[in-house]
This record gives C-alpha cells, sequence and structure tokens, in this order.
C-alpha cells in the first residue's frame, strides 16, 4: 500500500527536522528518528527526500547556509579586529549550538557544478574573507590567510563542541588570546604587504 504524503509537508520541513542531529548527533541521524519528530511513518519520508544520503546533504547545505549568515550578521558594519572578533565568535557560537548539523557539512562533497551546496560553501568563504576585510592583505597570501583562518576556527570550535578542552584555564579566555594572536599576525602580514586590495577565488569543489 502506498504511503500519502502529509499535507504541507515539504522537503524544506524535513530537512529542519532533521536538524534534530543537532541533539542526537549526526552519527546517529536516520530516517526513523525524523519520521517519529514529524509525526509520520518512515516510508512517507521518501515522498520529499529520496533518503538518508539526500537528507544529510540537505542538513549540509541549511548548516552553511546559517553558518555564513551567522557570521555575515555579526561583522556588518565593521572590519579589521572588531570584524575577526565578531566573526569567529559567531562561527564558534554556531559549531557549538549545531554541532550535528556542523558535522553534517563537514562529511558533505558537491556532486556537481550544480550543486547548491556548492554556493552555500561559497557563502561561509565569502564569510571568512569579509572577516579579514580592513587588514589589505596581498592577494597573494589571502589564500593562505582563509586557509589559516579555516584551520583554526574550524579547530577551536569543533573540539570544544565535542569536549575537547580538559585544562582548568577558561576557555574564553583561551579563544580571546587566539584570536588576539591572528589579529597580530594579520597586521604584521598588513604592514609587509606591497598590495593595498584584497581578492579572493575559490575553485568549484571550495576546497581551501
Amino acid at each position: 500500500m502506498k504511503t500519502r504524503p502529509r499535507a504541507g509537508l515539504t522537503a524544506t520541513a524535513v530537512t529542519e527536522a532533521a536538524a534534530l542531529v543537532d541533539e542526537v548527533g549526526f552519527d546517529q541521524l536516520g530516517m526513523g528518528l525524523v519520521a517519529e519528530r514529524l509525526g509520520i511513518k518512515p516510508p512517507s519520508l521518501y515522498k520529499h527526500v529520496t533518503g538518508q544520503t539526500d537528507l544529510a546533504h540537505r542538513i549540509a547545505i541549511l548548516a552553511m547556509n546559517q553558518c555564513a549568515d551567522a557570521i555575515r550578521d555579526a561583522i556588518q558594519g565593521r572590519s579589521g579586529t572588531e570584524a575577526l572578533a565578531r566573526g569567529a565568535q559567531a562561527m564558534r557560537t554556531f559549531v557549538k549550538d549545531h554541532h550535528g548539523r556542523y558535522a553534517a557539512a563537514n562529511a558533505a562533497r558537491p556532486t556537481g557544478p550544480d550543486d547548491p551546496l556548492i554556493d552555500a560553501l561559497n557563502r561561509v568563504v565569502d564569510s571568512w574573507a569579509a572577516m579579514l576585510h580592513g587588514y589589505h592583505i596581498d592577494p597573494d597570501q589571502q589564500i593562505h590567510a582563509l586557509r589559516m583562518l579555516r584551520t583554526v576556527l574550524h579547530g577551536y570550535a569543533s573540539l570544544e563542541a565535542a569536549g575537547g578542552f580538559q585544562f582548568a584555564t577558561d576557555i574564553d579566555d583561551s579563544f580571546t588570546w587566539m584570536i588576539d594572536f591572528i589579529d597580530h599576525g594579520l597586521q604584521e602580514t598588513t604592514a609587509t604587504s606591497t598590495h593595498s586590495a584584497p581578492s579572493r577565488t575559490t575553485a568549484p569543489g571550495v576546497t581551501l
């Protein structure tokens, strides 16, 4: 017997419900859990998504767009040190509050040139680039700065979300120290730069 899709249920609604991965962890994501959250039978989900792989991919797109929005809102109208500090904190908070969907995003890979995941990932990269606005980094060095920023922010936020910091020293103090360290390094890079306008080119796979 074929199941009928619940009235008003959409792929977007299913994806948002699947964001329960923040509660149970990405590794525990299952169609049954999502169906239970929505109050439907699991077969009904297949009217809106093709399967768990498709669902995880949609969560990844949702996560990257939300992360980009969080950073954008935090740094709006700011540049240099203030943009770096506020943007970094916004990403840290997003990863801590949404570690499940962030894990889904890290596990996802674009399926083709028209995959909306590419646009979502590019938006995050653009957010990181905006955090560097005001430092006037040499265009030849900007990719290095972006890779550095991605590495430290991802690493710190992911470790914190996983409970990886065990020493008694306050982790907020360590985060502030890290951002200050990055700020001073970027300022030093700016001081030795021979160019003034930053630029960023991202490959189709958005791999920095």
